[in-house]
């Protein structure tokens, strides 16, 4: 794969640790969940090093003095349903201010490609920085319908945060949206025939939820 100006691939040992026990078959679905909120909040510090900022005024126990802090109402998470929801929590976590809104997309089986079922977002979105949180970018397809989607909103500036990554994603989201900052934990080898990333983690929602 090629190196893209919008691609970080976020390599920390915290991480790395965390996806080394995320990746395990015998890790259950509590334990799962607990981890990708987990790996989630420590994406949040490099996906927000460009947040919308302003100064307030503080009263310290001497004195009032200046300080930074994150634009009031500048930010919005919109995770993909729906292991998508796995990821806000440990968001919220970092940063509780932020509204959520949610877009539900389901791949065909057959054909992998993406099928939108619901959306529903904050209002005055378009003048907002937009996360687009996904678990696991596979083939891009959803993730790069859910931009789309965004974009049709008036969505002007957007972030993807995905834990798990193989180069044909990010290759389908850098050709589709260019734009768009891609922050990934892990950038693993390939799809396998059945579009599943290798070596991969299995189904993220599935494994979140406990339904398999």
């Amino acid at each position: 794969m090629m190196s893209y100006p919008n691609v970080h691939v976020l390599d920390h040992p915290l991480i790395r640790h965390k996806i080394a026990m995320l990746r395990n078959v015998d890790t259950n679905h509590k334990l799962f969940r607990d981890l990708v909120s987990e790996i989630s909040a420590l994406m949040t510090y490099e996906g927000f090093n460009d947040v919308p900022t302003e100064e307030i005024e503080v009263q310290t126990p001497l004195e009032r003095c200046r300080q930074t802090v994150v634009k009031g109402d500048s930010i919005v998470i919109v995770p993909i349903l729906r292991a998508g929801l796995g990821m806000v929590d440990g968001i919220l976590g970092i940063y509780p201010a932020a509204k959520v809104g949610h877009i539900g997309m389901y791949r065909d089986e057959i054909t992998h490609q993406p099928e939108e079922y619901f959306c529903r977002l904050p209002d005055n979105i378009e003048d907002r920085l937009v996360f687009v949180v996904d678990p696991m970018l596979a083939t891009g397809g959803s993730a790069s319908a859910a931009i789309t989607k965004l974009k049709e909103h008036g969505c002007r500036r957007m972030k993807l945060l995905c834990i798990i990554a193989c180069p044909e994603g990010v290759e389908r989201i850098h050709a589709d949206h260019p734009d768009v900052e891609i922050y990934i934990a892990a950038l693993d080898r390939e799809l396998n025939e059945n579009a599943y990333i290798l070596p991969g983690l299995g189904d993220a929602g599935d494994r979140i939820f406990g339904t398999k």
